[in-house]
């Protein structure tokens, strides 16, 4: 995967140079979108998170990111496992959690990725793990970082939906009169 259909995100709009600062810029760009929701904690629809719950998600994202980085650093091709998205949600009620607290939270494990990734020299960007998303597929560590951005950028995309569809639905109250 190296461009999203639905978010128009392209790897390559991510260079090695850029990816430290893409990540530190996660948290601001987080916490601007979810100013634009009036629930955080509302689901937008059946089975689909809440903006709060992918806020949850992306923190998630980039400190298990981080725990893969260090693993392919200090192991030859290193199988990544799931990070288990769905259960980690429902066992970390991350529709319970404090927005601020998680907001906090994001920003600190965004800029621990980057300073991780600012580090790191060509040799150690062309290392390889196994990443079993969308499929099993070897992956450099800078595929690893640019994933993690889009993850990021997509995710505020589900986020600005939410924000949408809760202002058309307190714009329009009753859409069945």
């Amino acid at each position: 995967m190296n461009r999203c259909d639905e978010c128009a995100f392209v790897y390559a709009s991510a260079p090695a140079g850029e990816v430290p600062q893409l990540l530190r810029g996660l948290a601001d760009r987080y916490g601007a979108a979810l100013t634009e929701v009036r629930d955080p904690r509302r689901r937008p629809a059946e089975g689909v998170w809440s903006p709060l719950e992918y806020t949850c998600h992306v923190r998630d994202v980039l400190r298990v990111q981080g725990e893969r980085l260090a693993l392919a650093l200090a192991v030859e091709e290193p199988e990544f496992v799931p990070m288990g998205r769905d259960e980690r949600a429902v066992a970390d009620a991350y529709n319970d959690q404090d927005p601020a607290v998680v907001l906090a939270e994001l920003a600190a494990a965004g800029d621990d990725l980057a300073a991780r990734f600012a580090v790191l020299g060509p040799a150690e960007l062309a290392r390889t793990g196994v990443y079993s998303w969308p499929q099993p597929e070897v992956r450099t560590l800078l595929w690893l970082g640019q994933h993690t951005v889009h993850e990021g950028v997509h995710h505020l995309l589900d986020i600005h939906r939410a924000a949408r569809a809760q202002a058309a639905a307190a714009a329009d109250p009753d859409p069945v009169a």
